[in-house]
Order: C-alpha cells, then sequence, then structure tokens
C-alpha cells in the first residue's frame, strides 16, 4: 500500500468509526502524519481526495474539518466518477434510474403541493415552446428534479441529479430526430405531470419508468456522441489551494 493510500484509508477510518465527527477539526499535521506513518506530501494528497469527495472542508486560515457528511452531498460526488462512464455504461446506469425515477414520482404523486403541481406544467409549457435543443434539456432536467423535490427525499434527489447530468451529456435531440423525439418526450412529460396532479401513485411510478425506459431505448438506437456543454463545471481551484494550507 502506498503512503498515499495508508493516509487516505487511515483519515477514513478516523471518520468512520466516528472517532472524527461532523465539523470535528482534523488534527495538526505532525500529529496526524506520526499517527498515520506518513509524511506532508502523502497526507495532503489522502486530503485533496477526501476534499473531492465532499468528506473534507477546507477552510481557509483555520485548518481542514470534516464536513457535515449529508448524504446527499456525499452522494453528489458521485459525478467525479460517472463522468467518466461511456455510453454503454451509462445504459446499465439506467436500468437503476427507472427503478428511482418510478419511486420518487410515486412519492411526488402522494405529496404533492398545488406549487408543485403548477410547477412542472409551466415547465412542460416551455418545453413545448422552445425551438432551442439545449434550452430543452434544460428545461428537462429542471421538471425531473422538481419531482424529485416533491418526493422530499433529498438523497435520491442528488443520486439523480447525477445519472441526469452525465446522460445529458448525449442530446438526442440535436440528431435529425430529433423534433419527433421531442415531441414524444414532451407528451410523456404530460402524462407523468397529470399522474402527480391526480394523486395517483402507480400512475405515476408507471409513467416514470416508461419515460426512462424510452429515453434508454433511443440513445441506444441513435448512440449519439458525447457533447461538452458550456455550462460544465470548473474545477474548485480556491479549494484544492486551501487545502495545501490544511492542518498548520
Amino acid at each position: 500500500m502506498s503512503a498515499v493510500d495508508r493516509a487516505f484509508h487511515g483519515l477514513r477510518h478516523m471518520i468512520a468509526t466516528g472517532r472524527l465527527g461532523p465539523g470535528e477539526r482534523i488534527p495538526p499535521e505532525a500529529e496526524l502524519g506520526e499517527e498515520l506513518g506518513v509524511s506532508r506530501g502523502p497526507l495532503r494528497e489522502a486530503v485533496r481526495m477526501l476534499s473531492a469527495l465532499g468528506v473534507v472542508e477546507p477552510r481557509h486560515g483555520s485548518g481542514t474539518y470534516v464536513s457535515q457528511l449529508r448524504p446527499e452531498d456525499i452522494i453528489g460526488s458521485l459525478s467525479l466518477t460517472l463522468e467518466l462512464l461511456p455510453l454503454t455504461g451509462l445504459l446499465e446506469v439506467y436500468e437503476i434510474r427507472r427503478v428511482l425515477e418510478a419511486h420518487v414520482a410515486s412519492k411526488a404523486a402522494a405529496r404533492r403541493t398545488p406549487e408543485t403541481v403548477t410547477s412542472l406544467f409551466s415547465l412542460i409549457e416551455a418545453m413545448e415552446a422552445t425551438e432551442d435543443p439545449s434550452e430543452a434539456s434544460d428545461l428537462d432536467h429542471r421538471f425531473h428534479a422538481e419531482i424529485a423535490r416533491a418526493a422530499e427525499n433529498p438523497t435520491l434527489a442528488s443520486l439523480l441529479a447525477v445519472f441526469r447530468a452525465r446522460s445529458r451529456k448525449y442530446q438526442i435531440f440535436t440528431l435529425p430526430e430529433g423534433p419527433e423525439l421531442r415531441r414524444k418526450s414532451d407528451a410523456d412529460h404530460r402524462v407523468l405531470a397529470t399522474a402527480i396532479a391526480d394523486r395517483d401513485p402507480g400512475a405515476a411510478a408507471g409513467a416514470a419508468e416508461a419515460h426512462v425506459a424510452q429515453t434508454e431505448r433511443w440513445l441506444r438506437a441513435f448512440m449519439p456522441p458525447v457533447e461538452e456543454r458550456d455550462d460544465d463545471a470548473a474545477p474548485d481551484t480556491d479549494r484544492v489551494s486551501d487545502t495545501d494550507r490544511m492542518l498548520d
């Protein structure tokens, strides 16, 4: 095991066992390095890795602290690896997404508010009105995010957001068949939103699963190339530089 691995797993064990709890400051560098049997370089690299995963938070001039370890934040860090999946790998993820989207749609139907219904149909109308495939994709994302929010489970909402973020790299609506695919997608959205508005969890779950399955079939059929988006997140350079000053 390398020194970086030893530092990484040592710190992870301290957090997993509760020795270092949410919000607690990580021990001084010299003390921590001596306990883990590693030098300053590997220790800092391990902290950078944990910071990227949302497990620790460097604070300028103060040190590095264990994050609040909220499930939705930890789940969100999956985007670092899921972004690497090629389309063939993403299609395997769609089997999971079908199950989860159906579940959150069911919960949203049971828990929806009048504001939720208004928001969903407003987003559908905007999707139907736009001619811009990129805007349609953004509105589609917001539509599904609103359903996940209404289900009142932030962890599931975060996981589904990660899945959808990777899916949006493959823009089927820009293909020659795009306009017809969009019309079918918009119709599916109306069926789903109507089931939620009617407080029908079973119908909502079925509509959500069918909608995701349809998108999966399109991706398999057309195999679109990945497209870079202007809204891709830039690296958090401030956080990296703060990590360099973490434990002093």
